[in-house]
């Protein structure tokens, strides 16, 4: 069964991910440099790694069967940075992607 998250907002939206989606919320990024410098929104790299939020069902198989995604709510993630749509809910972003497009998790 799928986990929902509730968005902070005022709509009250639940985001139920469905199969083998999973929503992520980004990390921040760097905000400055390893050597102190400060850099401007538009020079701020989109960082490929964040915190899943919630997770779908997973995958069917051709006989009906379902097998559940290998990631779990809580799980910190490397992923692709062309995988995923962004979805804003409230003043929150999210990521939704695949799981495939899930490339490590980290411990």
């Amino acid at each position: 069964m799928a986990t929902k998250t509730k968005s902070p907002g005022k709509s009250g939206t639940k985001l139920v991910p469905i199969g083998d989606r999973v929503v992520l919320k980004r990390q921040e990024a760097e905000a400055t440099t390893a050597g102190g410098i400060v850099l401007p929104d538009s020079a701020r790299d989109k960082p490929q790694r964040g915190t899943v939020v919630s997770v779908g069902d997973g995958y069917v198989r051709n006989d009906g069967t379902r097998i559940p995604l290998t990631v779990k709510e809580g799980d910190v993630v490397i992923f692709s940075s062309y995988g995923g749509d962004e979805i804003s809910l409230g003043e929150e972003d999210y990521l939704l992607l695949r799981e495939s497009d899930i490339l490590a998790v980290c411990q």
